[in-house]
C-alpha cells in the first residue's frame, strides 16, 4: 500500500481531512473537472458531425448526443453504487476508463465508418460524464460544514478550462489523422481521460465503512424532505432550461438571419457566464443561504427569457445567453448546496446520486424537445414555455420556506 491510500485509509468518513488535504484535493478535482469536462465539449462539438458522415440516414445525425445523455442518466446511480460501496476513487477509475473507452470506440468507429460503433462510444462518454459529475461533491468530503459550499463552487470553476481545453483539442487535432477527420480527436480524448486518471488517483478522500454501506435513513424518507424536493426541483429546472435554451439559441438565431460566427460568440460568453462566477459563488452561498442564491439563480434565468421576447437583435441573443449561464451557475450551485443539508455522512452517496439521476433524467427531456419545439412553433414559444418549470421551482422554494426542519449540515458543524 502506498504511502497516500494507507493515509486515506484511516481517515474515517465522519472526521475532517486535514486543511493541506483539503486543499490538494480541491485542486486537484478543479483540474480533473477542466481535463474531464473537456470529453462533454468534445461530444458536443464533433457528435452531430461524425453522426450525419456515418449514419444510414440524415434524420439519425444527432442520436450520438442523445444517446450521450441517455448514458449519462443512466450512469449516475450505478457510479453512485460504486462510491457507496468501494469509494469515491474507485468510481473515479471507473469513469475514466469509460472516458478512455470513449475515445478508443470513436476512433475505431470514424476508421471503420461504423454508425452504431460511435453511438455506443458517446453512450460510455455519457457514463464519464456521470462520474465527473460528483467531482463536485467529493470536493465537500471530509470538509467542515460552512466551507462546503465554496469548495463545491472550486472545484465547478474548473469547467471555465473545460470550456478551453475541448475546443482547442478538437481544433488542433481534428486534421491530423486525414483523410479520417475527428480520428486523432477521438485518440487525444482518450489519452486525455487516462491523464485524468493519474490526476484522480492523488485525490484522498475518506473511504467507506460499514456504516456507509448498510446506514443512514431510507432513500424515500429523506426524498419527501421539503429540502430534497426543493433542492432536486432547483437543480433540475436550472439544468433543464439551461440546456433547453442553449440548445435551440444557434438554431434560432441562424432562422433570424444571424451569421455563425454571431452564435459562436454567444456560446463562448454563455459557457464562462456558466462557470467563471463559481470562484465566487460559494461565498455568496456561505453569506447568504443556498436558497437565496437559487432565487436569484432563477430569477436570472427568467429575466434571460424575457429579454428574448424583447427582440431578435444580436444583441438580445447574447444577452439571454450570458444571462440564462450565470442563472444557471447561481441555481444549480445554490441547489447542490441545499443538497448537502440533506443528508448525514453515511448517506451523501445514495442522496447525491438520487438528485442527480432526478436532475440529469429531466435533462435529457429538455435536450429531445427544444428543436422540435422551435421548428414548429418559433423561438418565442421556446422562451415562453420556460416560464413553467421556473413557476414549479419556487412553488418547491416557497414550501421548503414555510416548512421548518433539522439542518443536518448544521447540526453536523455544532458536533464536530
Amino acid at each position: 500500500m502506498t504511502q497516500d491510500s494507507a493515509a486515506a485509509a484511516v481517515i474515517d468518513s465522519s472526521d475532517l481531512l486535514p486543511e493541506k488535504v483539503q486543499s490538494e484535493n480541491i485542486w486537484r478535482l478543479s483540474i480533473a473537472q477542466a481535463l474531464a469536462g473537456a470529453n462533454a465539449v468534445v461530444v458536443y462539438a464533433t457528435g452531430a458531425i461524425v453522426g450525419d458522415q456515418l449514419a444510414p440516414s440524415p434524420v439519425l445525425a444527432t442520436l450520438p448526443i442523445s444517446i450521450f445523455v441517455v448514458g449519462m442518466a443512466a450512469c449516475i446511480l450505478p457510479a453512485g453504487a460504486i462510491a457507496r460501496r468501494h469509494g469515491r476513487r474507485a468510481a473515479f477509475l471507473a469513469g475514466t476508463g469509460a472516458g478512455a473507452l470513449t475515445g478508443v470506440l470513436a476512433m475505431g468507429a470514424v476508421l471503420l465508418g461504423w454508425f452504431w460503433l460511435f453511438c455506443l462510444a458517446t453512450f460510455f462518454g455519457g457514463g464519464y460524464a456521470a462520474v465527473v459529475l460528483s467531482f463536485r461533491f467529493a470536493a465537500a468530503d471530509g470538509v467542515a460544514p460552512g466551507r462546503r459550499a465554496r469548495a463545491l463552487s472550486l472545484v465547478m470553476a474548473g469547467g471555465v478550462a473545460a470550456g478551453i481545453v475541448g475546443p482547442q483539442l478538437v481544433t488542433y487535432t481534428m486534421d491530423l489523422w486525414s483523410p479520417h477527420r475527428f480520428a486523432a480527436t477521438y485518440l487525444f480524448q482518450a489519452i486525455v481521460a487516462v491523464l485524468c486518471a493519474f490526476i484522480l488517483l492523488r485525490v484522498k478522500l475518506p473511504l467507506p465503512t460499514a456504516r456507509d454501506i448498510e446506514g443512514g435513513r431510507p432513500l424515500g424518507q429523506i426524498a419527501r424532505q421539503p429540502r430534497f424536493i426543493a433542492a432536486a426541483t432547483c437543480g433540475a429546472v436550472s439544468y433543464l432550461l439551461m440546456n433547453f435554451l442553449m440548445t435551440a439559441a444557434p438554431l434560432a438565431m441562424h432562422l433570424s438571419g444571424h451569421s455563425q460566427v454571431s452564435a459562436n460568440w454567444g456560446l463562448q460568453w454563455h459557457v464562462i457566464a456558466m462557470y467563471g462566477p463559481s470562484f465566487f459563488t460559494g461565498s455568496l452561498i456561505t453569506r447568504w443561504g443556498a436558497g437565496r442564491v437559487v432565487t436569484a439563480g432563477l430569477l436570472l434565468i427568467g429575466l434571460s427569457a424575457a429579454i428574448g421576447l424583447g427582440g431578435v437583435d444580436v444583441s438580445h441573443f447574447w444577452a439571454t445567453l450570458i444571462l440564462l449561464g450565470l442563472g444557471w451557475n447561481f441555481g444549480f450551485l445554490g441547489a447542490s448546496a441545499l443538497v448537502l443539508e440533506c443528508h448525514r455522512p453515511e448517506e451523501k452517496t445514495r442522496v447525491q446520486s438520487l438528485n442527480d439521476f432526478i436532475v440529469f433524467g429531466l435533462m435529457a427531456i429538455g435536450s429531445f424537445s427544444s428543436g422540435g419545439l422551435l421548428s414548429a412553433y418559433g423561438w418565442d414559444m421556446v422562451l415562453w414555455v420556460s416560464f413553467a418549470p421556473l413557476v414549479l421551482a419556487f412553488v418547491a422554494l416557497a414550501l421548503m420556506a414555510g416548512r421548518k426542519q433539522p439542518d443536518l449540515a448544521k447540526q453536523e458543524n455544532a458536533a464536530s
